[in-house]
């Protein structure tokens, strides 16, 4: 088990020594039943994508009852959303009886916006925990391009050859489409929903303007929101906010918006081998996302993330605001292994003043650009992440 993955284990298992009831939540096939079942005592495993395992579970108390000597795990539970409201009566009877914690692990492939059942039927009663897909701290540096390539789900990335992993992502694309969001109650057709995720995929890191969506799929504004953010709860997109402040600059309002796993953005964009990526003009774009999603998987949630633009020109790739003495960072990203800074990067220091300041670029080497500023590679970058927040 990689150090990301062992780091993610422990906190399982210490948030089952304080909950009754712990959420793993990571998008479809990014590893979570695989982790729960090495969570290393007696359980009991419920996938309740099947009719079977759903039928087991009908009488929820009487299972529960059966079963209060194993740590009972429920897979994919967003396929069943009213057994959020027995649980917590599971919970607090089993409380007055003693057993008060370590007895629901429930892996669910939205984030908790979409999971509001739980999140307010189950409050004070469940912890929650994210799980990311494969990053750059869990592989040999050499393999790097090959993660930001076929991207972080383990079937992608562990594939024999690249058809195959491209295979795998398309179908995780059809899948999703055809058959996962359709089952959580939306009723959205699959082609409308993969052209604007396709739209989304060439517009990789710019601003988003549900207008220009709308017009170019014949939808309102509205419903482009709404369906980009379905998208977003399902963990399939990320929209990064703008930074806000009372610096006196006029800042830029709409979030940008990426892809979160770089091997479904190439999916998407039909992008068939490492070449042909280095040669698309997404190229740049891609690697910007794929930073910031390796960099985000390794804090924890409540660090602030946002990017900084004004209307002049002064911007910031990514702002962490990490909070107590470690203050804020700014992170500049290029892809090259001679990076150019342009001098709105410059600027946007200078109104922001952060406490550090990094350019990560596509090579190996660390060295200072000026006395605030260091070039890094994202190896690097990650590991000094994890070691201020070693439990992430």
């Amino acid at each position: 088990m990689s150090m990301i993955r062992r780091s993610v284990f422990k906190n399982i298992i210490r948030a089952l020594d304080r909950q009754a009831a712990v959420a793993l939540l990571g998008p479809r096939q990014v590893g979570k039943t695989t982790l729960a079942h090495e969570i290393g005592r007696p359980f009991v495993y419920l996938d309740l994508e099947s009719k079977k395992d759903r039928d087991k579970i009908s009488d929820p108390v009487l299972f529960c009852q059966k079963n209060e000597d194993k740590l009972i795990i429920l897979d994919e539970v967003q396929k069943t959303p009213a057994l959020f409201e027995e649980l917590r009566g599971i919970i607090d009877e089993g409380r007055r009886k003693g057993l008060g914690t370590g007895r629901f692990l429930i892996l669910g492939s939205a984030s908790i916006d979409l999971l509001k059942q739980s999140s307010e039927t189950l409050a004070g009663r469940i912890e929650y925990i994210d799980l990311n897909p494969i990053n750059v701290f869990e592989i040999p540096e050499s393999d790097q391009d090959k993660l930001w390539f076929r991207g972080g789900f383990p079937g992608s990335l562990l594939a024999k050859t690249d058809a195959d992993s491209f295979a795998l992502r398309q179908n995780f694309i059809k899948t999703y489409l055809e058959r996962d969001i359709p089952a959580l109650g939306f009723k959205i057709p699959a082609d409308t929903l993969e052209r604007l995720w396709s739209m989304l995929a060439h517009d990789q890191g710019g601003q988003l303007n549900n207008a220009k969506l709308a017009t170019n799929l014949q939808l309102s504004a509205p419903t482009v929101s709404n369906y980009i953010g379905l998208l977003k709860d399902l963990l399939l997109v990320r929209k990064l906010p703008p930074f806000h402040s009372n610096l006196g600059k006029r800042l830029v309002k709409s979030p940008k918006i990426y892809i979160r796993d770089s091997g479904l953005l190439h999916a998407l964009l039909g992008i068939y081998t490492f070449n042909d990526l280095l040669g698309h003009p997404i190229v740049g774009k891609s690697f910007e996302g794929f930073v910031i999603e390796n960099i985000l998987s390794a804090i924890p949630s409540y660090v602030k993330a946002s990017f900084y633009r004004t209307t002049q020109g002064a911007e910031i790739d990514l702002l962490l605001e990490l909070g107590g003495s470690h203050g804020t960072w700014a992170i500049e990203i290029k892809k090259g292994y001679a990076p150019m800074i342009e001098k709105g990067f410059y600027v946007a220091l200078d109104d922001i003043q952060p406490k550090k300041a990094f350019v990560v670029y596509g090579g190996k080497d660390r060295y200072p650009k000026s006395s605030n500023l260091e070039i890094i590679s994202l190896s690097e970058l990650i590991q000094e992440l994890y070691h201020l927040f070693p439990d992430t």
